[in-house]
Formats: C-alpha cells, sequence, structure tokens
C-alpha cells in the first residue's frame, strides 16, 4: 500500500511539472502578418504602385505587423524590408522605419503609406516620397521574390536616430543596440503569361 501511495505522489508530482513545463520556456520574440501566412504568397493589394516603375503595378498597401516577447530592455523598434532576389540578386531595399516606441507592438494595415507619429521613415532609395513603405515590383516573367519583413528590438530610445537613413547606416546605427529580431517572409510574382520591361526594383 505505501509503495503505491508513493507511486500516485510521483505520477502527480510529474503531471505538476509538465502542466508548467511550457511556463519555464523563454519566450520568443515573433512577428506575425494578418496580411499573409509566413512564407505564402502576397496577395496584389501589398504590390508596389508606381508610374515611373511599369512593374510596380499593385495597390501598395503596407501589410498588417505584430510583434510579440521582445527583451526587457527594448526601448524601441526598427523595421526593413529588403528583397534579396531584386536587383538581379543583388538585392534591394524596399522599406526603411524605426524609432518606433517600446510600447508600440503592431502595424496596422495602410498604416506605412503615410507619415504620422510614432515612426520615423528612413531612405529605402525605392523612389518613394519620405521613405514610405513600396511594396514588391518584380521583374515579369521571374519566379517569385522573397520579401523579407524583419522587426528589430533595440536598446535606443525613440529619438535617438535622425531621419532618412539608408538601410545600411541603419544597420551601422545599430551596432551594438540590438537586442533581438524576427522576420516575416512574404513572396510575390507577376503572371508568368505577362511580360514587360524590367526594372531595378
Amino acid at each position: 500500500m505505501k509503495f503505491r501511495i508513493l507511486a500516485i505522489l510521483a505520477a502527480v508530482a510529474a503531471l505538476a511539472t509538465a502542466g508548467h513545463a511550457d511556463d519555464m520556456k523563454p519566450q520568443l520574440f515573433t512577428v506575425t502578418s494578418s496580411s499573409g501566412k509566413d512564407n505564402a504568397m502576397m496577395a496584389r493589394t501589398y504590390a508596389g504602385k508606381g508610374a515611373t516603375n511599369p512593374n510596380c503595378d499593385g495597390q501598395n498597401v503596407s501589410p498588417q505587423l505584430s510583434w510579440s516577447n521582445a527583451p526587457a530592455a527594448t526601448k524601441s523598434f526598427a523595421i526593413v524590408m529588403i528583397d534579396p532576389d531584386g536587383a538581379n540578386g543583388l538585392g534591394s531595399v524596399n522599406w526603411v522605419a524605426y524609432d518606433i516606441p517600446a510600447s508600440k507592438t503592431s502595424l496596422k494595415k495602410g498604416e506605412a503609406n503615410a507619415p504620422g507619429p510614432n515612426i520615423v521613415y528612413g531612405d529605402a532609395q525605392n523612389d518613394m516620397p519620405n521613405g514610405l513603405y513600396l511594396g514588391p515590383c518584380p521583374p515579369y516573367g521571374q519566379l517569385p521574390h522573397h520579401y523579407i519583413i524583419t522587426v528589430i528590438a533595440t536598446d535606443l530610445a525613440p529619438d535617438a536616430l535622425q531621419p532618412g537613413l539608408t538601410r545600411d547606416a541603419l544597420v551601422v546605427a545599430l551596432k551594438g543596440h540590438a537586442l533581438a529580431s524576427s522576420s516575416h517572409v512574404a513572396r510575390y510574382a507577376h503572371p508568368a503569361a505577362n511580360t514587360m520591361p524590367s526594372d531595378r526594383m
């Protein structure tokens, strides 16, 4: 009887430990988007739009983004969207934003299409005024490009950086100040049947 009681107590203890196992795991910094699943094809709504580039024939609505479980020391966030397949493999930058306060943990659909509080735009060199979001503009007839949206948690105050930084300048400014990062990947391509002139994006 004694051994049976001990076995029951051991089983209960094991269940209690298992129940708290998930609570003991570190919470990872993550980025999600209600505008599309990770690594899924992006809707044309979020593709670029611009009169100077015939490949930019979308609606250029910036996607929704949410991020969670940032490090405790986080004071601001930065966002960079790059296309490593762009410029024939040399890569291109679609979006640079930073000085986003730690209290802000999401962007609404379309929020990055116009200047507003709590976000500073850099120079993505994408022909958009004020460095605002420019969606995918891959050349017609190419396989889907990968658009990597990375949110970076930093220990810099929200007003620490000057406006208009390029992606490369932002990387330099964040050296020693980046605490964690997480990315959301979207893919986009024009219909293969279309044939139009290509551009650098």
